[in-house]
């Protein structure tokens, strides 16, 4: 294997320091050792490396026998978005559910909750919240992620969420900066445009990160979006306008700026991943993101080598990329001092509690139509209304009230339905059962609708969840909304099903 940075190479070492790099597999390839003695500082974890909680703390703990300040990031949002939890479903609700809430104590239990979960298994960044003002109802990717549509509640439970996770010496990176809420598309796939003036973003879309930096948030993440208001020629990732100018300048924000992936479309597919990050670090980003869809040491390689090879050719200057360097060693540093391990360490706001997440699903839960409604006791069929998953949520996590009805009502059967014959199979599957129809954001699928339409028309007792943003109008012998498909919300649904 050979060595890219030597200790003398300071320039190599540098362009190292500013890469967070994801891998494969449950233990720390060698190739990601050996990086990590030459200068690389960070480290990025996706689902696909987490098995359990102490494996997880077994593969952290490998990483810093190699070196004891590595930045350790994980894309934990909690509710629909979950790498701890990948396979089981969230402990916690999301944004939206805690949103719906609107208690700012519980949104901060929740973080900090979250928080000393992540910090017990050796992850000390978190590339969370999501700060997004959810203005377009359509928005494919963000929905649930964000705490809502309206701009001062997104702003307080962001401001909330960060200090409730930074009280667990876990660092917050709010994103997607400057807001990801008002698009139609999904930036893993194209670039997303926003087309307002810079009025409308200052009173809408930048209020939530101005708070979140009040509280103090470690990092931000840019967003990968085209905003010609601010900057009609680069999108949020690469605009010096955007991160130097606003971020810097104008919000007063002096911590780490991360890049969202460098892989997704709207940047690998325009400008791809070597050009991107040049420009991403010379507009004012301190670390590079990759590693969701690249996992491989040649990624490294090609990046770091991307980086050496525009300070020498003058087209990055030395002291930007020496500055983001040190903005992640400054991190790196922070994490350290706030380590809930450590020695002398008070655990984050004492004991901790290990409810607040079913707790506050339960509070989420918008019932529509109990008056005449008894719990079921027989166990109906369950039919969840699938649509395509987006990238950030994946489709590896389960999601839905049939595991929990199961527990509660043995017998209870399941299917997943997609498509313009949905309802009528839904029918042929679910015989004489009383059907519950589960549904994710109905208002953006026809398909969705027309199936309940069907469903409702033949059996107008069906039980209807939604587990997504409810935009519908509620309908249905019962209607529950969720506000977020996390195991907790299912669960908190399933008690009022079955009167639990």
């Amino acid at each position: 294997m050979t060595t890219i940075a030597r200790a003398t190479d300071t320039l190599t070492r540098d362009a190292l320091t500013v890469l967070q790099p994801g891998f494969t597999g449950t233990t720390a390839p060698d190739w990601l050792l050996r990086r990590l003695g030459e200068g690389l500082a960070s480290v990025g974890l996706f689902g696909r490396n987490i098995a359990s909680a102490e494996q997880l703390a077994a593969l952290t703990a490998q990483l810093r026998a190699e070196r004891e300040d590595v930045l350790v990031a994980i894309d934990e949002e909690s509710g629909d978005v979950t790498r701890l939890e990948v396979r089981t479903g969230s402990s916690f609700p999301g944004n939206l559910a805690l949103g719906a809430v609107d208690d700012v104590g519980l949104t901060r239990e929740v973080a900090a909750e979250l928080g000393r979960r992540l910090a017990a298994c050796g992850v000390n960044l978190n590339w969370a919240p999501s700060a997004d003002v959810n203005s377009n109802p359509d928005n494919p990717v963000i929905g649930v992620r964000s705490f809502g549509a309206a701009t001062d509640l997104v702003a307080r439970h962001t401001a909330a969420y960060v200090t409730g996770m930074q009280s667990a010496g876990v660092a917050a990176c709010t994103k997607h900066f400057p807001g990801h809420g008002d698009t139609a598309v999904d930036s893993h796939h194209a670039m997303p445009r926003i087309d307002v003036d810079a009025a409308v973003l200052a009173e809408r879309d930048l209020v939530p990160f101005r708070a979140a930096i009040a509280a103090g948030s470690r990092a931000v993440m840019s967003a990968h979006i085209l905003v010609p208001a601010l900057d009609p020629d680069r999108p949020a990732t690469l605009s010096r306008r955007i991160l130097t100018d606003l971020l810097r300048g104008e919000l007063g924000h002096d911590g780490l700026i991360v890049t969202d992936g460098m892989e997704m479309r709207a940047i690998a597919g325009t400008y791809g991943i070597e050009r991107g990050s040049v420009l991403a670090v010379a507009a004012g980003a301190d670390a590079i993101c990759v590693g969701g869809g690249l996992s491989d040491e040649d990624t490294v390689r090609r990046l770091c080598d991307a980086l050496v090879a525009a300070v020498r050719s003058g087209e990055l200057p030395e002291e930007r990329l020496a500055d983001a360097a040190e903005r992640v060693r400054a991190l790196a540093r922070w994490t350290t001092a706030h380590r809930t391990d450590a020695p002398g360490a008070e655990a984050a706001g004492g004991q901790g509690d290990g409810d607040v997440g079913l707790r506050a699903a339960r509070r989420a839960v918008r019932v529509t139509g109990a008056e005449g409604f008894t719990p079921l006791t027989d166990p109906p069929y369950v039919a969840a209304l699938t649509p395509v998953a987006n990238i950030a949520v994946g489709d590896e996590t389960p999601w839905g009230v049939a595991a929990e009805l199961c527990r509660m009502l043995p017998g209870t059967e399941t299917g997943s339905f997609t498509g313009p014959d949905a309802g009528k199979e839904v029918l042929a599957a679910a015989g004489p059962r009383r059907v519950v129809a589960v549904v994710r954001d109905e208002h953006r699928h026809p398909w969705m609708a027309a199936a309940l339409d069907i469903l409702l028309a033949a059996r107008p007792d069906t039980i209807v969840v939604e587990m997504g943003v409810p935009g519908a109008e509620p309908r249905g012998a019962l209607h529950l909304a969720t506000h977020g498909a996390a195991r907790v919300c299912g669960r908190a649904a399933a008690e009022a099903i079955a009167g639990v």
